[in-house]
Protein backbone atom coordinates (compact mmCIF):
# COMPACT_ATOMS: atom_id res chain seq x y z
CA UNK A 1 0.00 0.00 0.00
CA UNK A 2 1.68 3.26 -1.29
CA UNK A 3 0.45 6.52 0.71
CA UNK A 4 1.37 10.29 0.19
CA UNK A 5 3.94 11.44 3.09
CA UNK A 6 5.11 14.67 1.70
CA UNK A 7 4.03 17.37 -0.95
CA UNK A 8 6.15 20.09 -2.03
CA UNK A 9 6.32 22.74 -4.30
CA UNK A 10 9.63 24.68 -5.53
CA UNK A 11 10.60 26.03 -8.73
CA UNK A 12 10.63 25.26 -12.50
CA UNK A 13 11.08 21.10 -12.97
CA UNK A 14 14.24 19.91 -14.98
CA UNK A 15 11.97 18.55 -17.52
CA UNK A 16 8.13 19.61 -18.36
CA UNK A 17 6.26 21.02 -15.57
CA UNK A 18 4.87 17.67 -14.01
CA UNK A 19 0.93 16.91 -13.56
CA UNK A 20 0.89 14.95 -10.57
CA UNK A 21 3.26 14.54 -7.82
CA UNK A 22 6.31 12.69 -8.01
CA UNK A 23 7.33 9.46 -5.86
CA UNK A 24 11.26 11.02 -4.76
CA UNK A 25 11.65 8.78 -1.75
CA UNK A 26 11.20 5.28 -1.03
CA UNK A 27 10.55 4.24 2.37
CA UNK A 28 9.53 0.64 4.07
CA UNK A 29 8.52 1.58 7.21
CA UNK A 30 8.82 -1.00 9.44
CA UNK A 31 7.06 -2.10 13.11
CA UNK A 32 10.02 -2.53 15.23
CA UNK A 33 11.18 -2.97 18.40
CA UNK A 34 14.71 -2.83 20.36
CA UNK A 35 16.14 -6.30 21.11
CA UNK A 36 16.11 -6.83 25.16
CA UNK A 37 18.18 -10.05 24.87
CA UNK A 38 21.02 -8.21 23.06
CA UNK A 39 24.91 -8.26 24.18
CA UNK A 40 25.95 -5.17 26.92
CA UNK A 41 26.86 -3.16 24.08
CA UNK A 42 24.25 -3.69 21.57
CA UNK A 43 21.47 -2.73 23.89
CA UNK A 44 20.33 -0.34 22.01
CA UNK A 45 19.95 -2.42 18.19
CA UNK A 46 16.21 -3.16 17.20
CA UNK A 47 15.41 -6.18 15.63
CA UNK A 48 14.95 -4.26 12.31
CA UNK A 49 18.79 -2.80 12.80
CA UNK A 50 19.86 -6.48 13.01
CA UNK A 51 17.84 -7.64 10.02
CA UNK A 52 18.91 -4.74 7.96
CA UNK A 53 22.53 -5.27 8.81
CA UNK A 54 22.50 -9.37 7.63
CA UNK A 55 20.46 -8.00 4.43
CA UNK A 56 23.40 -5.38 3.64
CA UNK A 57 26.37 -7.64 4.50
CA UNK A 58 25.19 -10.98 2.72
CA UNK A 59 21.87 -11.22 1.03
CA UNK A 60 22.41 -8.10 -1.27
CA UNK A 61 25.60 -9.80 -2.78
CA UNK A 62 22.95 -11.88 -4.27
CA UNK A 63 20.93 -9.95 -6.28
CA UNK A 64 24.12 -8.17 -7.79
CA UNK A 65 25.01 -5.40 -5.28
CA UNK A 66 27.84 -4.31 -4.00
CA UNK A 67 28.24 -2.44 -0.26
CA UNK A 68 31.14 0.10 0.14
CA UNK A 69 31.80 2.64 2.75
CA UNK A 70 29.19 1.69 5.24
CA UNK A 71 28.81 4.38 7.89
CA UNK A 72 26.51 2.72 10.86
CA UNK A 73 25.26 4.61 13.71
CA UNK A 74 25.79 8.09 12.76
CA UNK A 75 23.26 8.52 15.78
CA UNK A 76 26.17 7.99 18.45
CA UNK A 77 28.92 10.12 16.66
CA UNK A 78 25.88 12.70 16.89
CA UNK A 79 25.56 11.66 20.76
CA UNK A 80 29.54 11.88 21.65
CA UNK A 81 29.90 14.95 19.96
CA UNK A 82 27.02 17.59 19.98
CA UNK A 83 25.89 15.93 23.68
CA UNK A 84 22.71 14.28 22.48
CA UNK A 85 20.80 12.88 19.58
CA UNK A 86 16.53 11.84 18.81
CA UNK A 87 17.95 8.93 16.92
CA UNK A 88 17.78 5.37 18.01
CA UNK A 89 19.32 4.56 14.76
CA UNK A 90 20.77 6.50 11.42
CA UNK A 91 22.85 4.77 8.87
CA UNK A 92 24.56 5.42 5.18
CA UNK A 93 25.40 2.55 3.28
CA UNK A 94 26.49 3.11 -0.20
CA UNK A 95 25.46 0.31 -2.81
CA UNK A 96 25.78 -0.06 -6.49
CA UNK A 97 25.04 -2.47 -9.15
CA UNK A 98 28.51 -2.71 -10.78
CA UNK A 99 28.12 -5.08 -13.45
CA UNK A 100 24.46 -3.51 -14.71
CA UNK A 101 25.70 -0.32 -14.25
CA UNK A 102 28.40 -0.50 -16.49
CA UNK A 103 26.81 -0.02 -19.90
CA UNK A 104 24.42 2.56 -18.65
CA UNK A 105 27.79 4.97 -17.08
CA UNK A 106 29.58 4.25 -20.23
CA UNK A 107 26.43 5.93 -21.97
CA UNK A 108 25.64 8.12 -19.36
CA UNK A 109 28.97 9.08 -16.86
CA UNK A 110 26.38 11.82 -14.51
CA UNK A 111 24.47 9.05 -13.39
CA UNK A 112 27.66 8.72 -10.93
CA UNK A 113 25.80 11.73 -9.43
CA UNK A 114 23.65 8.40 -7.85
CA UNK A 115 26.65 5.97 -7.88
CA UNK A 116 27.03 4.58 -5.15
CA UNK A 117 23.94 5.52 -3.60
CA UNK A 118 22.59 5.27 0.22
CA UNK A 119 20.08 2.78 1.28
CA UNK A 120 19.24 4.75 4.19
CA UNK A 121 18.09 3.70 7.65
CA UNK A 122 16.80 5.89 10.80
CA UNK A 123 14.81 5.67 13.39
CA UNK A 124 13.58 7.91 16.06
CA UNK A 125 13.58 7.79 19.63
CA UNK A 126 9.65 7.47 20.91
CA UNK A 127 8.63 5.76 17.84
CA UNK A 128 7.77 2.48 17.11
CA UNK A 129 8.66 2.22 13.52
CA UNK A 130 12.46 1.98 11.61
CA UNK A 131 12.63 3.39 7.97
CA UNK A 132 14.69 1.72 5.30
CA UNK A 133 14.80 3.31 1.62
CA UNK A 134 16.27 5.07 -1.18
CA UNK A 135 16.04 8.19 -3.39
CA UNK A 136 13.70 6.76 -6.43
CA UNK A 137 15.83 5.83 -9.54
CA UNK A 138 13.38 8.07 -11.81
CA UNK A 139 14.27 11.44 -9.38
CA UNK A 140 17.55 10.48 -10.02
CA UNK A 141 17.62 10.02 -13.56
CA UNK A 142 15.87 13.45 -13.55
CA UNK A 143 18.14 14.92 -11.46
CA UNK A 144 21.04 14.24 -13.40
CA UNK A 145 19.06 14.70 -16.59
CA UNK A 146 19.19 11.80 -18.35
CA UNK A 147 17.17 11.92 -21.21
CA UNK A 148 17.84 8.36 -22.92
CA UNK A 149 14.66 6.33 -22.39
CA UNK A 150 16.15 3.46 -23.48
CA UNK A 151 18.84 4.28 -20.61
CA UNK A 152 15.88 5.34 -18.05
CA UNK A 153 14.20 1.98 -18.43
CA UNK A 154 17.10 -0.48 -17.28
CA UNK A 155 18.46 1.91 -14.87
CA UNK A 156 14.94 1.62 -13.24
CA UNK A 157 15.20 -2.06 -13.36
CA UNK A 158 18.43 -2.11 -11.38
CA UNK A 159 16.31 -1.83 -8.38
CA UNK A 160 13.26 -4.08 -8.93
CA UNK A 161 15.35 -6.81 -7.23
CA UNK A 162 16.66 -4.42 -4.38
CA UNK A 163 13.21 -2.99 -3.54
CA UNK A 164 12.23 -6.75 -3.53
CA UNK A 165 14.45 -8.13 -1.22
CA UNK A 166 14.13 -5.08 1.03
CA UNK A 167 10.26 -5.85 1.04
CA UNK A 168 10.90 -10.15 1.66
CA UNK A 169 13.38 -9.37 4.32
CA UNK A 170 12.38 -6.40 6.08
CA UNK A 171 8.76 -5.95 5.30
CA UNK A 172 6.49 -2.81 6.70
CA UNK A 173 4.64 -0.42 4.83
CA UNK A 174 5.72 1.12 1.32
CA UNK A 175 5.52 4.95 1.46
CA UNK A 176 6.39 7.56 -0.78
CA UNK A 177 7.57 11.33 -0.33
CA UNK A 178 6.47 13.06 -2.66
CA UNK A 179 7.45 16.44 -4.57
CA UNK A 180 6.07 18.72 -7.50
CA UNK A 181 9.00 19.82 -9.06
CA UNK A 182 12.71 19.87 -8.84
CA UNK A 183 14.51 22.79 -8.12
CA UNK A 184 15.42 24.79 -11.74
CA UNK A 185 19.14 23.84 -11.51
CA UNK A 186 19.62 20.60 -9.86
CA UNK A 187 23.49 19.45 -10.56
CA UNK A 188 26.95 21.57 -11.16
CA UNK A 189 29.17 20.87 -13.13
CA UNK A 190 33.31 21.57 -13.77
CA UNK A 191 35.92 20.94 -15.95
CA UNK A 192 39.85 21.56 -15.75
CA UNK A 193 42.29 21.98 -18.50
CA UNK A 194 45.35 20.25 -18.31
CA UNK A 195 48.38 19.66 -19.99
CA UNK A 196 48.21 15.48 -20.52
CA UNK A 197 50.88 13.94 -18.89
CA UNK A 198 53.20 11.00 -20.20
CA UNK A 199 51.63 9.24 -17.38
CA UNK A 200 48.08 10.48 -16.47
CA UNK A 201 48.16 9.04 -13.38
CA UNK A 202 50.58 11.53 -12.27
CA UNK A 203 47.89 14.75 -12.86
CA UNK A 204 45.24 12.31 -11.20
CA UNK A 205 47.09 11.45 -7.96
CA UNK A 206 48.11 15.64 -8.06
CA UNK A 207 44.25 16.66 -8.31
CA UNK A 208 42.92 14.20 -6.07
CA UNK A 209 45.55 15.36 -3.39
CA UNK A 210 44.65 18.58 -3.69
CA UNK A 211 41.06 18.16 -3.54
CA UNK A 212 41.20 16.09 -0.31
CA UNK A 213 42.65 18.57 1.65
CA UNK A 214 40.18 21.16 -0.29
CA UNK A 215 37.23 19.94 1.51
CA UNK A 216 38.99 18.45 4.54
CA UNK A 217 40.23 22.30 5.28
CA UNK A 218 36.46 23.30 4.78
CA UNK A 219 35.49 20.24 7.37
CA UNK A 220 34.03 17.85 5.07
CA UNK A 221 34.65 14.23 5.72
CA UNK A 222 35.34 11.64 2.82
CA UNK A 223 32.73 9.40 3.31
CA UNK A 224 33.62 7.16 0.54
CA UNK A 225 35.60 6.79 -2.07
CA UNK A 226 34.80 4.29 -5.69
CA UNK A 227 37.00 3.85 -8.48
CA UNK A 228 34.87 2.80 -11.50
CA UNK A 229 37.63 2.52 -13.72
CA UNK A 230 39.92 0.14 -11.47
CA UNK A 231 36.61 -1.85 -9.97
CA UNK A 232 35.69 -2.50 -13.51
CA UNK A 233 39.32 -3.53 -15.16
CA UNK A 234 38.94 -6.17 -11.68
CA UNK A 235 35.92 -7.41 -12.88
CA UNK A 236 37.65 -8.13 -16.28
CA UNK A 237 34.92 -5.65 -18.08
CA UNK A 238 35.46 -3.34 -20.41
CA UNK A 239 35.50 0.25 -19.27
CA UNK A 240 38.34 2.04 -21.75
CA UNK A 241 35.48 5.23 -22.71
CA UNK A 242 37.33 6.61 -19.50
CA UNK A 243 40.95 6.59 -18.71
CA UNK A 244 39.68 7.90 -15.30
CA UNK A 245 36.33 7.52 -13.35
CA UNK A 246 36.14 7.58 -9.56
CA UNK A 247 33.47 8.98 -7.02
CA UNK A 248 34.47 10.82 -3.65
CA UNK A 249 31.14 10.48 -1.35
CA UNK A 250 31.43 13.85 0.41
CA UNK A 251 29.90 14.39 3.49
CA UNK A 252 29.71 17.80 6.60
CA UNK A 253 29.44 16.22 10.18
CA UNK A 254 28.30 19.82 11.63
CA UNK A 255 25.93 20.41 8.59
CA UNK A 256 24.08 16.97 8.61
CA UNK A 257 23.79 17.42 12.93
CA UNK A 258 22.09 20.48 12.04
CA UNK A 259 19.41 18.65 9.82
CA UNK A 260 19.18 14.97 10.88
CA UNK A 261 19.76 15.25 14.85
CA UNK A 262 17.81 17.24 17.25
CA UNK A 263 19.81 17.60 20.67
CA UNK A 264 17.50 17.04 23.86
CA UNK A 265 16.22 20.50 24.48
CA UNK A 266 16.44 21.68 20.73
CA UNK A 267 13.85 23.48 19.57
CA UNK A 268 13.42 22.89 16.39
CA UNK A 269 12.42 20.16 13.45
CA UNK A 270 14.83 17.39 12.51
CA UNK A 271 14.76 15.67 9.24
CA UNK A 272 16.71 12.07 8.98
CA UNK A 273 14.68 11.47 6.07
CA UNK A 274 16.44 13.52 4.03
CA UNK A 275 19.54 11.37 5.05
CA UNK A 276 18.52 9.58 2.14
CA UNK A 277 20.58 11.92 0.07
CA UNK A 278 23.51 11.84 2.19
CA UNK A 279 26.21 11.42 1.73
CA UNK A 280 26.41 13.33 -1.47
CA UNK A 281 28.38 12.24 -4.94
CA UNK A 282 31.07 13.98 -7.04
CA UNK A 283 32.24 12.10 -9.68
CA UNK A 284 35.35 12.88 -12.08
CA UNK A 285 36.21 11.50 -14.73
CA UNK A 286 37.91 11.77 -17.95
CA UNK A 287 37.00 10.66 -21.41
CA UNK A 288 40.23 8.22 -23.46
CA UNK A 289 42.46 10.51 -24.96
CA UNK A 290 41.12 13.36 -23.57
CA UNK A 291 43.48 16.61 -21.48
CA UNK A 292 39.87 17.76 -19.55
CA UNK A 293 38.77 16.12 -15.96
CA UNK A 294 34.84 16.53 -15.95
CA UNK A 295 33.35 16.60 -12.40
CA UNK A 296 29.57 16.74 -11.65
CA UNK A 297 27.10 16.81 -8.08
CA UNK A 298 24.28 16.55 -7.71
CA UNK A 299 23.26 19.93 -5.19
CA UNK A 300 22.07 20.29 -1.72
CA UNK A 301 19.44 22.03 -3.34
CA UNK A 302 17.43 18.82 -4.27
CA UNK A 303 17.13 17.81 -0.69
CA UNK A 304 15.08 21.46 -0.19
CA UNK A 305 12.95 20.65 -3.86
CA UNK A 306 12.46 16.72 -2.67
CA UNK A 307 11.81 16.38 0.84
CA UNK A 308 10.29 20.00 1.30
CA UNK A 309 12.41 21.29 3.47
CA UNK A 310 10.60 24.53 5.21
CA UNK A 311 12.90 25.00 8.00
CA UNK A 312 14.54 28.43 7.15
CA UNK A 313 17.72 27.68 9.09
CA UNK A 314 18.34 24.24 7.08
CA UNK A 315 17.42 26.10 4.06
CA UNK A 316 20.27 28.76 4.69
CA UNK A 317 22.92 25.88 5.30
CA UNK A 318 21.57 24.04 2.48
CA UNK A 319 22.39 26.89 0.06
CA UNK A 320 25.42 27.93 1.89
CA UNK A 321 26.85 24.16 1.58
CA UNK A 322 25.94 24.54 -2.53
CA UNK A 323 28.12 28.19 -2.57
CA UNK A 324 31.11 26.64 -0.44
CA UNK A 325 31.29 23.77 -2.67
CA UNK A 326 31.46 25.61 -5.96
CA UNK A 327 33.94 28.34 -4.13
CA UNK A 328 36.22 24.77 -3.26
CA UNK A 329 36.21 23.73 -6.89
CA UNK A 330 36.96 26.73 -8.40
CA UNK A 331 40.13 27.27 -5.94
CA UNK A 332 41.07 24.43 -7.25
CA UNK A 333 41.11 25.64 -10.84
CA UNK A 334 37.57 23.78 -12.03
CA UNK A 335 35.02 25.93 -14.16
CA UNK A 336 31.59 25.87 -13.88
CA UNK A 337 30.19 24.44 -17.03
Amino acid sequence: MFSKLITGALALSLAATMAMAADGVRFNVIKDVMLKDAPKEEKSVSQAEKNYMDMMHNDIKGIGFILSDPHQRINDGYATKYGGTNLDNLGFFSITADKALRPLLIKEPDLGGFSPFNLHIYKVKGEDVTRVGHITPTTMLDIVGVQDKAVRSEFVKIFEPLDALVDKKLGGKVEMVQYDKLTADPMMHFEVTFKRPEYLGDFVDTFQEKFELAVEDKDYIIAGYKNYREAYNDLGLDFSKYDAYFVYSLCHFTFSNGVFNLVDGQEGQARPDAGAFAPCSMYMYIEKGSNKLIIGMPKLENWIAVMNVKDKKMVDSIHALDKEIISIMEELGAKSI
